[in-house]
């Protein structure tokens, strides 16, 4: 049977990525976020050394250098709700289109505004996906905890990924059943859509019926509301080095951000 599990996303490994605290991986993932939002828009030499510091990152955790850049294209898509700011935003026009009675105008600070947004974004998501691929979730969240993150949120979070694994899993469940019992035979629209209503219906109480059997397996063996984990969570001398070397690479990025900008 297969199973899909969103904590197939961690990479085992040894590296000097993979034995960081995880408290000193999310706060460096959080700098890192807030320093890409906060660069300014156009500071692509600042964009392409935080884009550089991500494939530091893949390439000292033993990913690759592309680990990353390959699984966030994902993303892409979701930045096109920021599409409207490259005809809303004033300034110089350099291209347009007459629809009707509308005029569409693209200018140039507002082609600067997306591509930087985009550049933000994408940049961010992989910083992120690196993240969850040297950090399981066990650690993950007992590291948010340890940074004072509310415990009922945590919980939450815990919660919410293991029992997204029971819904994937009963939905294959469904859908191997369906297979097997219209083999070679399509259907119309009408029966594919009163299949799909039958199946969520189903999905719905076979994933809260498994649900309860998984939250009373927890209680039985001793879940009080935390999620444990082996790792001691001890800041090590390392973890410390490793967190200043980042602090100041970020500063460096932003430094250079703002003096190249305003040069």
């Amino acid at each position: 049977m297969t199973h899909t599990h969103l904590s197939d996303r961690y990479q085992d490994g040894t590296s000097i990525v993979h034995r960081l605290d995880p408290r000193v991986k999310v706060i460096v993932t959080l700098l890192f976020i807030m320093s890409n939002v906060l660069l300014p828009d156009g500071a692509w030499t600042a964009f392409a050394l935080s884009l550089g510091l991500v494939t530091l990152v893949c390439t000292l955790a033993g990913f690759g250098a592309l680990f990353a850049l390959k699984r966030s294209f994902v993303a892409l898509p979701f930045v096109l709700v920021a599409i409207t700011v490259l005809f809303t935003t004033p300034g110089r026009t350099v291209a347009g289109w007459q629809i009707g009675d509308s005029a569409l105008i693209v200018t140039d600070a507002g082609a600067t505004r997306f591509f930087s947004i985009l550049a933000r974004s994408w940049i961010s998501v992989q910083m992120a996906i690196a993240l969850t691929a040297v950090t399981n979730i066990p650690d993950l969240l007992h590291a948010l905890r340890h940074l004072r993150v509310p415990a009922l949120l945590v919980g939450v979070m815990g919660f919410m990924l293991r029992y997204l694994d029971v819904l994937t899993d009963e939905a294959l469940r469904l859908m191997r059943a369906r297979d097997a019992r219209s083999v070679g035979s399509g259907g119309s629209l009408v029966w594919r859509a009163q299949v799909a209503g039958y199946m969520v219906g189903q999905l719905f109480l076979r994933t809260y019926e498994r649900s309860e059997r998984v939250y009373q397996a927890m209680l039985a063996r001793g879940f009080d509301g935390r999620f444990l984990t082996t790792n001691p969570h001890q800041m090590r001398e390392h973890d410390w080095w490793a967190l200043a070397v980042a602090v100041v690479a970020l500063a460096l990025v932003h430094a250079a951000g703002y003096a190249l900008r305003m040069s």
